[in-house]
């Protein structure tokens, strides 16, 4: 398809969701908290799907003084449109560090055991430690800034025709470069969660290609010259799969040659000479400068690394990209093993010691809902981690009086410090911004569960060091898009299940995998509606992996729901529209996961100076400072769900042991 569609065309004009076809979606109950540090909150409208709130008074916001996730109905899964990051959840923030002034806080008269800055899976994992080590007696309140618990493990809930349809909105899978510790992997258990038994039990990787379907990939006119999709990619020989790709047959050669042939690329150097200078060298300028390959090859895989590492192949090394198995390496006979450079391991990335693989269909959504159901039990029914995944979240049950956890929606923190001398404080106080005022509550102890970045301005008594340390650890921005289409038939005509679209606005996209667990069934029938991920990491090729997240981010925070919505209908009725999709009829609704702070950064061997592990930024932006500590998967400079636990484990033992 190679003309531009119209707005009309596209169903840019169709009011999504459709209150026929997508039940139970909040129109207002749920309040969206927006605007400036000291503007009143406002209503979300009527219209879900769009970033802009209505103006309201705080009174229209909080009739009679209550929360809005103490309101009948509030049930955030369900919303649509801006989500991740949403309007309301991160202006209190941005004008904290923009130097405006806190209002002046009114005083709760709230005391704890623990006060924990952010709930997602590490904070919530620090509230569940600090109790578990002490009593269940321990009072704790938990502050998250979002308008739902769990963090980037963001669960996406749609009732479609009548069936219930998840998808992850941000942390998907159980899995990680390493084995999970001996305390990671026993949170889980204690949670209920057996990994390898889920993945044995309720997952079926091999569903769609038992329907005949095949990764494809999608070369974009813009790129490539010409819109074409091919089918096989993976599954195919190269040769059989690029036969109608639009590029040169010298491309097409070059593409078989790295994905099935066996070239040494550095004849005559040794195996750990070779693995130094590929973790010296981009994976573009392996291609480029050793593999020589065709431009149009090294614009085929500048996406690759995007799903990984949220940057193209100019930002990551050879050496990561040998370490995943990814083309033009087989004959490269590197061995196993690490690199003496900072207890550098690629091969880890593969030898996971076993570890499952498993994820639930709202992702680790799911880990956050068993953490909320250790810590408040009556607020999540059920028992079993197969029986979480469908349970309903009594919202109202999360911040009751007298209830020894309580969780805080909506609420940003803005203050932090202790009490007293930092050497000998007496316990930490903490003001929080919520609905457009401040307000002080008191503790013996206090985790940071929250973005490195903003725990500066939080607390900027910390020594300077630690501060500029803290600043250091840029998170890569990303954005997980869930699509609700009317039916898949598009793509069972086309063969496919998931294409990889390198040039495109979202570079990858397929069809929800399929995942059975409890009362729980994935759709069968390509006539039946189902969900469709899709990915966009905003990097900005050419720079620098730490220049190209502040940029990607940049773009995300000033890129409206509108803009989003074209590119994911444009970028499906090009790729699908040989197959009779029609955007206008056949997407049913969009949810955008925005996250300007996604990923926890990692050590890359291009960019990142060698030092010894206790001049690393995440080892010095960690320490405890007095009655205060830091938890997050930035601390562990690793973007996965068991560095952050093993950070939230670390950081509740710092607080015991004084």
């Amino acid at each position: 398809m190679s003309r531009k569609h119209s707005s009309g065309a596209l169903g840019e004009d169709r009011e999504i969701p459709r209150r026929d076809f997508v039940q139970g979606v909040l129109a207002g109950a749920a309040t969206a908290l927006a605007g400036p540090l000291l503007a009143p909150p406002a209503v979300a409208g009527a219209l879900i799907g769009a970033d802009a709130v209505s103006a309201a008074s705080v009174e229209s916001a909080f009739p009679g003084g209550i929360a809005p996730q103490d309101r009948p109905g509030y049930y955030p899964p369900r919303l649509t449109g801006m989500r991740g990051s949403h309007p309301g959840s991160f202006e209190a923030a941005h004008a904290l560090r923009d130097g405006d002034l806190v209002p002046t806080a009114i005083d709760t008269g709230e005391s704890y055991d623990l006060i924990v800055v952010g709930a997602g899976i590490s904070g919530l994992s620090a509230a569940h430690f600090y109790r578990g080590r002490t009593s269940a007696a321990r009072r704790v309140l938990v502050l998250d800034n979002h308008d739902d618990f769990g963090g980037h493990a963001k669960r996406n809930e749609f009732d479609l025709s009548g069936h219930l349809e998840l998808m992850n909105g941000g942390t998907l899978e159980i899995d990680s470069p390493r084995p999970y510790s001996a305390v990671a992997e026993g949170l889980l258990r204690e949670l209920g969660i057996d990994a390898r038994v889920l993945e044995r039990e309720c997952e079926d990787e091999k569903f769609y290609s038992r329907l005949g379907l095949q990764p494809g990939a999608f070369f974009d006119r813009e790129t490539f010259g010409a819109d074409k999709l091919v089918v096989g990619r993976e599954t195919k020989p190269v040769r059989v799969w690029t036969a109608g790709a639009p590029i040169s047959e010298r491309a097409k050669q070059d593409i078989a040659r790295l994905e099935e042939g066996a070239v040494d690329y550095l004849p005559g150097v040794s195996g750990a000479d070779k693995k130094l200078r590929l973790s010296r060298m981009s994976y573009r300028d392996f291609l480029r400068d050793l593999a020589r390959v065709d431009p149009a090859v090294i614009a085929f895989y500048q996406a690759l690394t995007h799903g990984w590492w949220g940057v193209g192949i100019d930002a990551i090394s050879a050496l990561d990209c040998w370490a995943f198995e990814y083309p033009g390496f087989k004959g490269m006979h590197l061995p196993r093993g690490s690199i003496a450079r900072m207890g550098y391991t690629p091969s880890g990335y593969i030898d996971t010691g076993g570890s499952a693989k498993f994820h639930f269909p709202d992702g680790n959504a799911s880990i956050a809902r068993l953490l909320v159901r250790s810590l408040i039990p009556d607020a999540v029914p059920g028992g079993t981690a197969k029986d979480v995944v469908t349970a309903r979240i009594d919202y109202g049950r999360l911040d009751r009086p007298g209830s020894p956890v309580r969780i805080r929606l909506s609420s940003t923190g803005a203050r932090v410090r202790n009490v007293g001398e930092a050497a000998q404080p007496r316990g930490v106080e903490v003001i929080y911004l919520r609905g457009g005022k401040a307000y002080r509550v008191r503790a013996r102890d206090c985790v940071l569960a929250c973005y490195n970045m903003m725990i500066p301005y939080l607390c900027p008594e910390l020594p300077e060091p630690q501060r500029a340390a803290l600043h250091m650890l840029v998170k890569t921005p990303l954005v997980y898009t869930t699509v609700a289409l009317r039916n898949w038939e598009s793509f069972s005509k086309l063969g496919i299940h998931q294409v990889y679209a390198p040039g495109s606005y979202m570079s990858y996209f397929g069809l929800n995998p399929k995942v059975d667990i409890g009362r729980y069934k994935s759709v069968t029938d390509p006539s039946q509606p189902i969900l469709v991920r899709m990915m966009r990491t905003p990097c900005k090729p050419g720079l620098s992996e730490h220049e190209q997240n502040k940029a990607g981010r940049a773009e995300l925070l000033a890129t409206p729901f509108a803009t989003f919505e074209r590119n994911i209908r444009d970028q499906l009725a090009r790729t699908l529209g040989a197959g009779g999709f029609d955007p206008a009829r056949d997407i049913e609704a969009i949810t955008v996961n925005r996250w300007p702070h996604g990923y926890a950064p990692e050590y890359n061997p291009l960019w990142d100076p060698e030092v010894p592990p206790e001049r690393r930024w995440n080892v010095i932006g960690r320490q405890r400072f007095g009655r205060i500590t830091i938890a997050n998967s930035d601390s562990g400079m690793a973007a996965y769900t068991d560095s952050a636990i093993d950070q939230a484990s670390r950081a509740v033992s710092e607080l015991l042991a004084t």
